[in-house]
């Protein structure tokens, strides 16, 4: 751009600072006729230190009230009184404008070197200084750092572009009221992050909606997994991943079967540990792998088989003592304190609703099993780096266990690679209030879960993990991992509780902006964090592939579309067979 972005004359000056606090600047408005046309959010120019540079602030509250005023006499005559208005506006300053700025022209940070003085000129960016103003957000950005997301609400001829790197590096969070447009905001990343050479997104999709995106037919660019459900235990397909119970650690495994409450609940646990590390010895001494042996713990992914640990359990219970001084069996020392713990056990192992975790396949039983598993989710030589697990068909008591093994062991894979080999991992959580609840309101299972996801967003930037959390209750979601979260795309949000929470994780100065959540259309959103030099509206683009998530049209289709009894009947097998493929 050649010449200042940012050019004045009198008439675009709409008043002058009468106040200024740390956060707030007062504005005394003197030219009325300008104040109808400047709403919230409007981008105002103070005049900074010198006559190159402007702080650049963000109306948040407008106002005008009306005073009586005495005139002077004239002639001796008594004047009526006369009204006149008091015309005023409060605003925030996000940034620094110079038009020149060492070698530079036409540059914009964010923050302020110094508070705006009394008495400085202030005047409404509009017009052709908004389009010019606007068009130089992200222009400095690179083209590899360029995430492209919509175009800018006020306005529509500058792209809204954010940093790619920025956005995902240090936790990100999509966050809307149902229907408000989050599947298109998440398909719409996905998509532009599609193009780069070597992407590594894995989604967490609660309800198969991103299956479209996954369909070559459709123009689809990702790859798509399914937890195993009951259906596939018999003979599993490719895309189906399975998490055997040799990937949990001890704490999670006792999560799901020890009674804290029950008094040889330590006992339980002790006889688990040691027999749970014995079998894994006893795997690492069959495959050769010594090595390993000497720094392996309890909590290592090694395989072992479940019935032997229930073996070993159950001999536990039921092996008589011997009295050292008559010679005679007496009562043993594990002797049906561990019958609770085995029935608990027991009863995982025939749910068949835990067979992703309790029934894989054979080969899953194999030491190389899982570095497979890992080269299937994290590489992308048969597609793309954008993997899709669909966890629609986990029952909801056990979608945190799940959640929370794959997350951890993704996670520790990264942490113990070599940091020069490293490759980053973002995980996006779709439906996060489902499994990363708030701590208080979380069982002993959820809190397991919840640990590891709180592990990743507190360390994860310093291994190339991130976190993007998209979720319609934020107000339901783990406060920790939001407020690890630095950057938001926040659409409308209409419960008060849940706009709290935007409101508490945003700087002061900022927080008027949320006072748009719930007046934004569909498909607008607040753009806010390190990832823009300008928070701010916009309107996001529409993906190319589009989510199963539409919106239905109820009341059109209650006209022309009767429900068809084939399929109801074939629903009904489904629902019992806990299975699509039915």
């Amino acid at each position: 751009m050649t010449g200042a972005a940012l050019i004045f004359d009198d008439n675009d000056q709409i008043g002058r600072v009468a106040g200024v606090d740390t956060s707030r600047v007062a504005i005394d408005v003197t030219n009325s006729e300008m104040l109808t046309r400047v709403g919230i959010g409007q981008l105002v120019a103070i005049k900074g230190a010198t006559q190159a540079e402007f702080l650049i602030a963000m109306a948040d509250r407008v106002t005008r009230s009306l005073r009586e005023e005495l005139p002077e006499p004239e002639g001796g005559d008594v004047a009526a009184l006369t009204v006149s208005p008091s015309d005023n506006m409060q605003a925030f300053v996000i940034g620094t404008y110079r038009t020149v700025d060492g070698h530079k022209s036409n540059t914009f940070k964010r923050g302020a070197d110094s508070f705006p003085q009394i008495d400085r000129d202030c005047f409404v960016i509009e017009g052709g200084n908004l389009q010019r103003f606007m068009g130089l957000l992200g222009a400095d950005l690179p083209e590899e750092e360029r995430l492209k997301l919509g175009s800018f609400v006020a306005d529509r001829s500058a792209d809204a572009i954010a940093s790619g790197d920025k956005f995902f590096q240090r936790h990100a969070a999509i966050l809307g009221s149902t229907g408000s447009g989050k599947s298109w905001a998440v398909a719409l990343i996905l998509e532009r992050a599609a193009k780069l050479k070597f992407p590594n997104i894995i989604v967490f999709d609660m309800h198969g909606e991103y299956e479209p995106l996954a369909g070559n037919a459709k123009g689809g660019f990702a790859q798509r997994f399914r937890i195993a459900g009951p259906g596939d235990l018999a003979a599993p397909k490719d895309d189906t991943l399975f998490l055997p119970y040799w990937l949990l650690n001890r704490d999670e495994m006792l999560s799901m079967i020890l009674d804290r409450s029950d008094q040889n609940a330590p006992n339980q646990a002790s006889r688990f540990t040691l027999h749970v590390r014995d079998l894994k010895g006893a795997t690492l001494d069959a495959s050769g792998k010594a090595k390993v042996k000497e720094t392996f713990t309890v909590d290592s992914p090694i395989p072992y088989k479940i019935s032997e640990l229930v073996g070993k359990l159950k001999e536990d219970n039921t092996a008589k003592g011997v009295s050292a001084s008559t010679g005679k069996p007496v009562a043993g020392d594990w002797e049906n304190k561990l019958t609770r713990f085995i029935s608990r056990l027991e009863a995982k192992l025939d749910d068949r609703r835990y067979g992703f975790m309790f029934a894989p396949p054979a080969e899953a039983l194999d030491y190389g099993w899982l570095a497979k598993q890992i080269v299937k989710l994290l590489r992308a030589d048969t597609g793309s780096g954008i993997k899709i697990v669909d966890f629609s068909e986990v029952p909801a008591d056990v979608l945190p266990v799940v959640t929370g093994t794959l997350a951890r062991l993704l996670y520790d894979v990264q942490f113990w690679m070599n940091a020069e080999a490293r490759t980053p991992i973002t995980l996006l959580c779709d439906e996060a209030h489902l499994y990363l609840p708030v701590k208080d309101d979380a069982d002993a299972v959820q809190k397991q879960a919840l640990y590891s996801f709180e592990r990743i967003a507190k360390e994860g930037r310093k291994y190339g993990f991130s976190l993007l959390v998209v979720s319609q209750r934020p107000s339901d979601v783990s406060r920790t991992i939001l407020s690890q979260c630095n950057n938001f795309l926040a659409l409308r949000l209409t419960n008060d509780s849940d706009q709290n929470v935007i409101k508490r994780l945003m700087p002061d100065s900022l927080v008027g902006l949320t006072a748009m959540l719930p007046l934004l259309d569909v498909g607008e959103a607040l753009l806010l964090g390190d990832a823009v030099l300008l928070p701010t509206r916009i309107k996001l683009d529409q993906p190319k592939v589009k989510p199963d998530s539409a919106t239905r049209e109820f009341w059109q289709e209650w006209g022309s579309l009767q429900p068809d009894e084939k399929l109801l009947e074939a629903a009904v097998e489904c629902l019992r067979s806990q299975s699509r493929a039915s």
